[in-house]
């Protein structure tokens, strides 16, 4: 069991963790699926792999593989995993934390940035979350 607050502050200890898709490693590289296996496995919670995928994944096989293996839940919350779209179907997942200014954020290996960021979740970033899940073994 961890607490939301632990998902969050491992989240962000890979902040600057360069992006690579398809790796999950800690301060060398990882993508947006890399960085939700990377703090589920550091915790110690349920977290089956991401079968191969391209960059892109197609029919429907990331918003499968969430609700395989994820609770949807319903609200903004510490800790969750947000699944998001950019155009047409989901394609990135990020965990949202408590942003310093208040409000929400997201930790997320962001292909645009070229590493694990953690910026605010504004009204653009709210638009493009599609779904939130909570991870298994996560308590309040």
């Amino acid at each position: 069991m961890a607490s939301r607050t632990e998902v969050v502050t491992a989240a962000r200890q890979w902040i600057d963790t360069r992006w690579s898709h398809q790796h999950r490693f800690k301060g060398v590289g990882t993508d947006c699926a890399g960085l939700v296996l990377g703090v589920a496995a550091e915790l110690n919670l349920a977290n089956p792999d991401v079968p191969a995928y391209s960059r892109q994944p197609a029919n429907g096989s990331l918003t499968k593989y969430c609700l395989e293996h994820m609770r949807i839940v319903g609200d903004l919350a510490l800790g969750r995993v947000a699944l998001l779209r950019f155009s047409d179907e989901p394609q990135h997942l990020g965990i949202v934390g408590d942003y310093p200014l208040g409000g929400f954020s997201l930790i997320h290996a962001y292909a645009t940035s070229r590493k694990v960021v953690e910026h605010r979740i504004d009204e653009l970033w709210r638009n493009r979350i599609i779904a939130l899940f909570e991870l298994p073994g996560v308590t309040e």
